[in-house]
Formats: structure tokens, sequence, C-alpha cells
């Protein structure tokens, strides 16, 4: 059965996130402060963490700083703020994915099985003989699921290795946003352009020596990404 750690102030919220997910088949583990939260995720393994940014005693920010240092788990966060700068600082941080106060518990639960399910199941077509792909300076090694950079290693979370998988899969192929969200996110587009931005700009700071001229990952503009040729 897969878990969920829930960070969440608001006992209404989540009595009712938890009674649903419960219902759709995961175990739910509660915690109604940041310092709790972490100390939980100390104490056990979980497959997602859902994460609401005001939080007492520890923020969500600085909760996701502190996850990130040792672990790339899938993180959903929680806001009542809906706008764009919150967005891409939720993202920014760390965060896989992002769903604003008030949502549905239809969307939230695509969200999470979508974000847990990107963890777990790369959807990049694998080499049929060589499983480390070599890109200049890049060893992607699939089997491992581990990327180096001139022989040190790189900390990507799932949703950034799927992204780099994509690319360098498929080598010659110009990606539109839409086909990299249905591809990376196995969800139709609905034209949220931010996550995809968000994203790849976090990607590109991992990869790249100078994020602001890529060359790993090439953009056409009005068209969208193709991996750089070396």
């Amino acid at each position: 059965m897969q878990r969920i750690l829930l960070v969440e102030d608001d006992h209404s919220i989540s009595e009712m996130v938890d009674h649903y997910l419960t219902k759709e088949g995961f175990e739910m583990v509660h915690a109604f402060d940041g310092e709790e939260g972490i100390r939980l995720f100390k104490q056990d393994s979980y497959d997602l963490i859902l994460l609401d940014i005001m939080l007492p005693k520890l923020n969500g920010m600085d909760f996701l700083k502190i996850i990130r240092e040792k672990s790339n788990i899938p993180v959903l966060m929680i806001s009542a703020k809906d706008g764009d700068v919150d967005k891409a600082l939720g993202l920014g941080f760390g965060a896989d994915d992002y769903i604003a106060k008030p949502f549905s518990m239809i969307e939230l639960t695509a969200r999470v099985k979508a974000a847990i399910r990107r963890a777990t199941q790369y959807s990049a077509e694998e080499p049929a003989e060589n499983k480390v792909i070599r890109i200049h300076q890049l060893a992607i090694d699939i089997d491992n699921v581990s990327v180096l950079k001139n022989g040190e290693p790189l900390q990507l979370t799932s949703t950034e290795w799927q992204l780099l998988c994509l690319f360098a899969a498929n080598p010659k192929k110009v990606f539109t946003k839409e086909q990299i969200y249905r591809s990376v996110w196995n969800e139709e587009y609905f034209g949220d352009q931010n996550i995809i931005n968000v994203h790849m700009r976090r990607l590109r700071e991992k990869i790249e020596d100078d994020p602001s001229s890529p060359q790993y990952i090439k953009t056409l503009w009005g068209i969208g990404y193709k991996l750089g040729e070396f």
C-alpha cells in the first residue's frame, strides 16, 4: 500500500483528504505542523508528501528545503494562494506539483496518482542496447536512474529525470509544451505553461554550465524544446 505524509494544519481539510485518499487505497499519516512533519518523515518511508505552504513552527518552504537536502520524494504543495509567483516559488524550491485551495478531491487524487506514477515509472523510451546515454559531459544511466556530469552525480527530482530522459531518448525530436506535458505528466495539457517552465529552468540549473545560455536543452521560440547538438 502506498503511503502519503499529509502535512496540513487545518484539521477539517486534513480529515477530508484523509477520508477520500484512504478510500482510494492510500495509507495516510498526518502531521499538523512543519516540525512534526520533519520528525515523521525521518522516522519512516513514504511515497509522496502532501505539503501545505502556511504551517506553524516550520513553514512549507523551509520544510521543503530540508527534505530536498536528503530526498527526491514527490512533493505536492497545497496553498490558499493561486498566483503565478506562488507557483513559481513553490516549484522552484523543489516541489513536483502544486494545487490551490479550494480544490476538488477528484483533481487532488489525480495529481497524487500522477506524481507517484512519475516517480516510479519512466516513460522515456530506453535504448535497446546501451542503457547509459552519453551527451557531451553528461552520462545518463537508465538502469540506475542516475546522472553524472563530468563524473559528479547530479541530484534530480523524478520530474527532472523524466524530462531529461525524454530529450535524451529522442535526440532529434522537437517537443511542444503540450507533448512534454502529455509524455511526462501523462495528463491532458490545459495550457499551464508555468509548471513546465519552472521544471525546465530547474533542470537547466543543474545540467547546464550557463543556464542563461543552455546547450543541452535548446528553446525553439514559439515551438518548444529540443536536445542540443554537440
